[in-house]
């Protein structure tokens, strides 16, 4: 199956620059006051927090931020839930869960048999949880946030850090592992289009969220996550292909080129700088301002940042608002931000080169950008 392969030649040219801060349901609930894990359980809870939290949030930070409709509870692990994993709820926490297999024949007979994902695990209570939302909702369309994740991320949440010996003990039997996963996962994909009347395979393109990835060694990478991530888009998408991953190593971002990328986001990724992403890979990617990096920053040097990060390159610099930001100093830091963005957007347009945008950062910011940081 073909797919939509960026020019890589002209790839960051035509993706031009963009800033974005987006509201998040953590900031909700901490501006609601709702129990997180009341948050993820009950639906009365979850609505509560769309209603008065996401108001909040709009009045403390404006009406210019994007639209966050609303959705049930973000938990990645359904995949894994209908294949056996218990779902864990804490008081104060996010939503974790355990690992079923405790070995790879075990998660590879289970895989080789056919999942109704729409009975299996928890899918029926978020399925109903879902219509409560709706009825609550009636003029906004609500998301389904019970989702998946990528291919080796799904491998570790069935067999865990068993996953990551089961490499070096057992490698043939974890091809078949994989390729096992990443096709559940294509069914996985499969009932979420019948469900939302979505075509399938997506001809516009899809993304990938696949953070373990990183723990496979870059000698290892052509192996044991290439192909898999290969067949996971082949089996979903026949247009763009984008992708999270956190943590990877210099060493490994060529594999991103390798599998056709039109969009990268290392989100939190403090081995990689946008200086290494634009030298080492022609796919346009992004630089995240993570919530928990503020409080090390004052205003100047939020500004800074997102100068210095569209100057090196980034295609996209974006942060999000979560919880710690609802306060009156994270709302005043995430302004500099909003501003930061608006006027090396200007810039841009009126000609400024991104060489030059590195003039705007401070003699800190440049001090600090990106030697010393998130130090």
């Amino acid at each position: 199956m073909s797919y939509i392969r960026p020019d890589y030649d002209n790839a960051r040219r035509q993706a031009g620059f963009r800033w974005q801060v987006s509201g998040c349901y953590n900031a909700c609930i901490e501006l609601s006051g709702v129990p997180v894990k009341d948050f993820y359980t009950r639906p009365e809870a979850c609505i509560e927090v769309y209603r008065s939290g996401r108001t909040r949030m709009y009045e403390m930070f404006g009406d210019w931020l994007p639209h966050l409709p609303p959705a049930t509870p973000p938990i990645s692990y359904m995949h894994a839930n209908c294949l056996g994993a218990e779902l864990l709820f804490v008081d104060g926490g996010e939503v974790g869960h355990t690992h079923p297999f405790d070995s790879l024949d075990a998660a590879i007979t289970t895989l080789r048999q056919p999942v109704d994902f729409a009975t299996a695990g928890d899918t029926p209570f978020y399925l109903d949880f879902r219509e409560q939302m709706k009825a609550a909702f009636p003029d906004e369309g609500v998301g389904f946030s019970f989702g998946v994740e990528g291919p080796i991320t799904t491998a570790w949440e069935l067999r865990g850090e068993g996953f990551l010996t089961d490499l070096f003990d057992q490698p043939e039997k974890v091809k078949e592992f994989l390729r096992l996963t990443t096709a559940s996962i294509i069914d996985v994909f499969r009932f979420r289009a019948a469900l939302d009347g979505g075509v399938f395979p997506d001809p516009h393109g899809a993304g990938m969220v696949d953070d373990i990835a990183s723990f496979i060694p870059a000698h290892m990478f052509s192996e044991y996550a290439l192909p898999y991530w290969e067949q996971y888009y082949t089996g979903i998408t026949t247009g763009l292909r984008r992708a999270h991953v956190e943590d990877l190593r210099r060493e490994q971002l060529r594999f991103l080129q390798e599998v056709g990328l039109s969009f990268f986001d290392p989100s939190i990724s403090h081995k990689l700088n946008p200086p290494m992403l634009r030298d080492e890979i022609q796919v346009p990617f992004g630089w995240r301002l993570g919530s928990f990096h503020y409080r090390d920053l004052d205003e100047e040097l939020v500004r800074d940042f997102l100068f210095q990060a569209a100057a090196d390159g980034a295609s996209s610099v974006f942060t999000i608002i979560e919880g710690s930001l609802s306060t009156e100093e994270g709302r005043r830091k995430v302004m500099a931000f909003k501003a930061a963005g608006e006027e090396a957007e200007r810039l841009l347009a009126e000609g400024c080169s991104r060489q030059e945008l590195g003039s705007y950062v401070s003699a800190r910011g440049q001090a600090r950008f990106w030697q010393h940081f998130p130090e």
